[in-house]
């Protein structure tokens, strides 16, 4: 009896298994017990973009708060900011915080002064940690803005491009230049990971409900771009993850005049009851930045203490 399709097609598809698992390389650690992921980022070299800080060390924003954070877990920091003067306030912050003063010392933090907008200058940044420190592991994306107000009918259009070159347009041209820098470092088994990308969404692209078009629409570009780049730049070895934030209590907040009643309400709408504050947030990104989230990419982080995971409380 002549055999039947299943009989020839099965045997056919095992085989072809068996020769594509051995055309691909393995990657493996070569011993049987797993290894932990380091907890520390010493050696490691990171770019913080919007990490200015605006006055004192109780005046951190979400970028500067970051630098801080990397460069506690032992990173060298190059702290970006359009203004310099703002960039080197942090850069001092952290040195002085680290015992760093005298000419002699490698400093952890440098300030650039660079917009993030002109891809001159996001190669000129990348560079800059290349000639400086000798490699790139980790790339904060933090800029952005509100932007435009006002709704697809009378928002004004010079100020929608704008808005989108900042929120959108940067992100994607400091990864042009950050990826192939982070392609230079060496992979192995047991380090298969070269290099960490985290882009800052926000809450309000996760959802509607925002009374202006711009931002939420910027922020969630911001989103479904970092799960393209983590598709692209995955096999190579670059993770590409996104935190965002809810309604933090930041400088930006209470430099504009915030009333305590509108305070509270905005506290009010978490389920946990609570407000956050920037380190709240720079605690997730340096968590997804470092090798303990090694196993992580592609993924969107609310830092939000539970404010998008319903719409309403139960009473």
């Amino acid at each position: 009896m002549a055999p039947n399709f299943l009989e020839i097609i099965i045997p056919t598809f095992k085989l072809a298994a068996r020769l594509s698992a051995a055309q691909r390389p393995n990657t493996s650690p070569p011993h049987e017990h797993p290894t932990r992921p380091v907890v520390h980022l010493n050696n490691k070299v990171a770019i913080v973009t919007g990490a200015g800080c605006h006055g004192s060390q109780d005046d951190l924003g979400n970028g500067s708060a970051t630098a801080i954070l990397l460069a506690e877990a032992g990173a060298a920091v190059l702290c970006v900011d359009r203004d310099l003067s703002f960039a080197e306030r942090t850069a001092a912050l952290i040195n002085r915080n680290n015992n760093i003063s005298s000419p002699g010392q490698t400093s952890l933090a440098v300030a650039v002064e660079a917009d993030v907008t002109n891809p001159v200058d996001c190669k000129k940044i990348t560079d800059h940690a290349l000639s400086r420190f000798g490699r790139l592991d980790i790339l904060i994306n933090v800029v952005g803005v509100m932007g435009a107000r006002g709704t697809a009918p009378d928002l004004d259009l010079d100020g929608w491009d704008a808005g989108l070159r900042v929120n959108v347009t940067s992100m994607m041209l400091m990864a042009r230049y950050a990826v192939p820098a982070m392609l230079r470092n060496e992979r192995t088994a047991e380090r298969p990971v070269r290099g960490s990308i985290v882009n800052v969404g926000s809450v309000a692209g996760l959802r509607g409900g925002t009374p202006h078009l711009l931002y939420p629409t910027s922020k969630g570009a911001v989103v479904n771009m970092t799960r393209a780049m983590a598709v692209h730049h995955g096999r190579d070895g670059v993770r590409v993850n996104c935190v965002c934030p809810g309604m933090l209590y930041t400088p930006m907040m209470y430099r504009n005049g915030m009333s305590d009643e509108m305070r509270e309400k905005r506290r009010q709408r978490s389920l946990l009851q609570t407000e956050g504050n920037v380190w709240d947030f720079a605690h997730a990104v340096r968590f997804l930045a470092s090798d303990e989230a090694r196993w992580i990419t592609g993924a969107i982080l609310p830092v939000d203490a539970g404010a998008t995971a319903a719409t309403s409380l139960s009473s």
